[in-house]
């Protein structure tokens, strides 16, 4: 089921990021509606309909100056822009996303925002294309629900970051188990439901791959499906 999802993710982000640069939008998972117009308002427009995450994990990580920050599945780049400016230019936000119109359009975003100390990767985010402990903060915004490995996706993310590096993604989490007809569909996997972890399951995984002090905390509750703020530490 591995290559279908990936094949059925870069299938809809990509034709995302090409409606979007054609000057249509398309929805996804999420929206801009996250962050505060004091944020974005120099932004890129088109990095604002490239916003397609369920919340802000900008704010969510508490970036201070000079740190390096990785954005699991960029996208359009909102994110690293945003973190960009946090740390400033003592420090670097990466984003690393898998879809080559993605990466084309983060990369024009940043282009026209004159960011200077951001830098996108292609890879994926069970594969990441830096080396151990060169990594302040991790952060994603409704991506790692999309991976159908996410151990691999929490051990990769451990092994980059520094010791008492900080997690503190946005991300879809399940309450309860997901019935067989949502988790087999490519589609909802691709929308951000089917792949969403549940959420004892979600600390269970943080421990195993070495993470301390997890939390979970909700920010909307749609049935049995939650957006939540998830949050964990590198042991010093």
């Amino acid at each position: 089921m591995s290559s279908n999802v990936v094949d059925a993710v870069k299938a809809k982000y990509g034709e995302i990021a090409r409606s979007i640069a054609a000057g249509t939008t398309a929805s996804s998972c999420g929206s801009a509606c996250c962050y505060p117009n004091d944020e974005t308002g120099e932004l890129p427009e088109q990095a604002l309909l490239a916003s397609l995450g369920c919340g802000n994990p900008t704010a969510l990580a508490e970036l201070r100056l000079g740190e390096v920050v990785l954005d699991l599945g960029s996208g359009g780049g909102i994110d690293v822009l945003l973190s960009a400016k946090r740390v400033g230019p003592s420090g670097k936000a990466y984003g690393l996303d898998m879809t080559d119109d993605m990466l084309a359009l983060a990369r024009q975003n940043a282009e026209r925002a004159g960011a200077t100390n951001v830098e996108f990767l292609k890879g994926l985010i069970e594969a990441v294309p830096l080396p151990d402990q060169s990594v302040d903060v991790i952060i994603s915004n409704c991506v790692i629900n999309l991976s159908a490995d996410k151990r691999r996706v929490l051990a990769e993310a451990f092994r980059v970051l520094k010791p008492g590096g900080r997690f503190a993604v946005s991300d879809v989490v399940s309450r309860g188990p997901m019935p067989d007809a949502i988790r087999n569909s490519m589609e909802q996997w691709a929308a951000c439901v089917a792949g969403a972890l549940e959420e004892q399951e979600f600390f269970r995984l943080l421990g195993e791959v070495g993470f301390v002090d997890a939390s979970i905390e909700p920010t909307r509750v749609m049935d049995h499906i939650v957006s939540a703020f998830v949050r964990a530490t590198k042991p010093a």
